[in-house]
């Protein structure tokens, strides 16, 4: 009776920490491991310019911002560190791509909104550590007149399209939205003026496209759409971003956001799956606790499950860079070395 007891007894420990294996916290050596091969595979295929791209060729300022954010997320900068190197190649081919007009990116692109966002993203991370005088003037040059465009490319309900509101007929919609608010917040704490204006209208567009209060989720755009998950969260980060952390639609957005993407094995409403958990990841990791270590332990071990043994990330219609730079900036969060992302 006792040695079956204790039997028992050790089967029940076993499968105590396989579940703990399988389900908890990944351990911080396999971890640092997948994150180290990923950014390895990120520096390596950067191109002779400074840029990423997606696959064809397409998007390569928003490729290049989303790339460097990743790099800069491990702690190197564009003078220390293992990727400065890669960081100062990705800085040099974002300022190149600079317009006259502030448009960071090209006119030729379809979607060059993205790129503008992504790209002013990364370059408001990097101003800060900026030591060459020089350097640092042409960059804070290049912020100014695309915090400008911003303003400019504004639609009138306060949102912003995939290109800008006169080049687009006035279109708008979620996700471009929140992209250009970050940048825009990355810029105002760097130290660029941002009009207080452009904020609030982008906040109360936000507002206009939430149903029932954010119960329902945040809809496409402005004329509707139905509830959008991944926009949802974006959402949330967005006014976090802003400083609306008492928003009275968040507490229904994030009630909406945990129905729609707590179950992490799900591949429900995507394409759209890393999209939607690099923006909730941010709006969990600032909530901290319970809330995040949950929610963390399920995404992390998900992303590292599917990691190639290149170190790259293959899932999405995008682009490996894109998958790849996403996934990294989620693992590498709680590394507190971006201040966009800060608590």
């Amino acid at each position: 009776m006792k040695r079956t007891n204790i039997v028992f007894t050790c089967l029940v420990v076993f499968m105590f920490f396989s579940v703990g294996h399988i389900f908890g916290q990944v351990s911080d050596a396999e971890l640092n491991r997948v994150v180290s091969r990923g950014l390895d595979w990120l520096a390596s295929n950067q191109s002779r310019k400074g840029s990423w791209e997606a696959n064809g060729g397409a998007y390569p300022s928003a490729m290049t911002g989303m790339a460097g954010i990743a790099l800069l997320a491990e702690g190197s900068t564009a003078t220390q560190g293992k990727y400065a190197e890669n960081i100062r190649a990705a800085i040099n081919f974002l300022v190149r791509q600079a317009r006259t007009n502030g448009l960071v990116g090209s006119e030729s692109d379809d979607r060059y909104t993205y790129g503008h966002g992504f790209g002013l993203l990364f370059l408001s991370q990097v101003l800060g550590e900026e030591e060459d005088e020089r350097q640092r003037a042409e960059l804070m040059d290049v912020m100014t007149k695309a915090v400008k465009f911003c303003g400019q490319a504004q639609t009138k309900a306060g949102g912003w399209g995939y290109v800008s509101a006169k080049d687009g007929g006035d279109f708008d919609e979620g996700s471009t939205t929140i992209t250009q608010v970050q940048a825009l917040r990355g810029c105002r704490n760097a130290g660029i003026t941002v009009p207080k204006e452009i904020i609030e209208k982008a906040i109360e567009y936000i507002h206009k496209c939430s149903i029932k209060q954010g119960a329902e989720g945040i809809q496409y755009n402005i004329q509707g759409g139905g509830g959008r998950p991944p926009i949802s969260a974006a959402a949330i980060a967005c006014l976090f971003n802003a400083g609306e952390y008492d928003d009275k639609f968040v507490p229904n957005l994030i009630n909406y956001c945990d129905k729609n993407l707590g179950n992490i094995a799900s591949n429900a409403d995507y394409g759209h799956w890393h999209y939607a958990h690099y923006y909730f990841a941010q709006v969990k990791y600032r909530q901290g606790g319970k809330e995040w270590k949950e929610y963390r332990d399920k995404l992390f071990n998900r992303i590292i499950k599917e990691a190639s043994a290149d170190g790259s990330w293959s899932q999405g219609y995008i682009g490996q860079v894109y998958t790849t730079a996403i996934n990294l900036t989620i693992l590498q969060l709680e590394n507190g070395a971006l201040p966009i992302y800060m608590k």
